[in-house]
């Protein structure tokens, strides 16, 4: 009771001088699960659920759950952005990053790949306002070679990496919280789920696609609905150690880098949480040129990663493939041996279409009538990468055989 007293004092009420305070900087793994305790005891007290907020006490004030508390001001945290051609998102995507990070010893370094618009001179702005970015090349142009870079620059005492991408928009308190699930959840990287969110009708229709099962397959952490370890996830946090002892990203890699670290750090003995608190927002693509173009690198990756680290895809993996050998099977049948062979497709075709007449009418968005096509973009250039990227290997591997032959000899 002595505490539940200390917690009225915050709220105006006069307190003994014998009753301590309790600490809000002091965030061990112990204290963190007694102040939810708390937390709930001070909501039953004065009648309030814990998603209700009281207004009589200080519950609603002080915020006695572990992710409300400021991170100790030793801790260290550097932010890297890899850009290009950002223009329209890397404001706000700033903005949104050092939301709530006043009190945290942190940078912000935004690595540009040679933006050809005003990328730079947005970012250069904000710098002359706020001396903790800073801009930086990267000759290199990929996401991996960035965020190897920025791991590399960083502030030698720097003991935390938040990997965050330009195109995306944060919650509030979003590094503050990835620091500190990090630290309790003793892992080695921390990812969280990615919601999209469209502008245009198209984009729309694109992200309702990416947000349902009809575009992501049933992927974890495209509908996480609670934290928990994880083969792979969004990548968000690293322990900087951790991630520059495995080598950091293959930067042969230019897509599917976060997956195949995510093997080696798995390789490593390391762990891996998806904390669904944290949820980012995500623009998609605004054009179906440009999403078959991402969803072909995406396949192409994802290929990539399976055949160095011999394994074997997931089911959700192999559906896409399926539906590309199902088409291409039914359309040259269709032309060869008459339109009944082109069932098979359209049936396809047609339950795609279905699935998103339906999110527009669940979404009350008209904009899902385009998630349809847009999911069929996105099975098909998935796949098409994918295939494309094991033949190259797989041509690759055997104009070596000879090669390899002969100097056994």
């Amino acid at each position: 009771m002595k505490r539940l007293s200390a917690i009225a004092t915050e709220n105006g009420t006069k307190a003994r001088a014998a009753e301590p305070k309790p600490v809000l900087n002091d965030i061990r793994p112990d204290n963190a699960v007694h102040l939810r305790n708390l937390t709930l005891l001070v909501c039953i007290v004065c009648g309030a659920g814990r998603r209700k907020h009281c207004k009589g006490f200080a519950c609603w004030r002080l915020k006695f759950r572990s992710k409300d508390h400021p991170m100790p001001s030793e801790l260290s945290v550097s932010i890297i952005v890899p850009t290009l051609n950002e223009e329209k998102y890397i404001g706000r995507a700033i903005r949104s990053l050092i939301a709530g990070c006043e009190h945290l010893d942190y940078e912000l370094i935004v690595l540009d790949g040679g933006s050809m618009d005003r990328t730079s001179a947005i970012v250069s702005e904000m710098a002359a306002l706020n001396s903790r970015i800073r801009l930086q090349p990267n000759p290199a142009r990929y996401q991996s070679a960035a965020v190897n870079s920025g791991a590399r620059i960083a502030k030698p005492d720097s003991s935390v990496l938040v990997r965050a991408d330009a195109h995306a928009e944060y919650p509030p308190g979003f590094v503050d919280g990835l620091a500190r699930e990090l630290r309790e959840r003793d892992v080695a990287s921390v990812v969280v789920p990615l919601f999209t969110r469209g502008i245009s009708f198209l984009q729309r229709g694109v992200a309702m696609a990416q947000n349902s099962r009809l575009g992501n397959g049933g992927s974890p952490h495209r509908s996480a609905s609670r934290s928990r370890f994880v083969e792979h996830g969004h990548h968000a946090c690293f322990d900087r150690k951790a991630f520059l002892a495995v080598g950091g990203y293959d930067e042969d890699f230019t897509h599917n880098e976060d997956a195949e670290l995510d093997v080696r750090l798995r390789n490593s003995g390391a762990k891996i949480w998806l904390c669904s608190e944290l949820g980012i927002v995500y623009f998609p693509r605004a054009s179906f040129a440009g999403l078959a173009k991402q969803y072909f690198n995406f396949g192409s990756g994802r290929a990539r990663t399976m055949l160095k680290h011999r394994r074997l895809p997931k089911l959700r993996q192999v559906l896409p493939l399926g539906a590309l050998g199902l088409n291409v099977v039914s359309l040259a049948s269709g032309l060869g041996l008459g339109w009944p062979f082109l069932l098979p497709g359209l049936a396809y075709v047609g339950a795609c279409l279905t699935g998103g007449l339906w999110l527009a009418l669940s979404g009350r968005d008209p904009a899902g009538c385009a998630a349809g096509p847009a999911a069929i973009v996105m099975h098909q250039s998935w796949a098409a990468g994918f295939v494309y990227r094991t033949l190259r290997f797989s041509t690759f591997k055997a104009s070596r055989l000879p090669a390899s032959a002969e100097a056994v000899r």
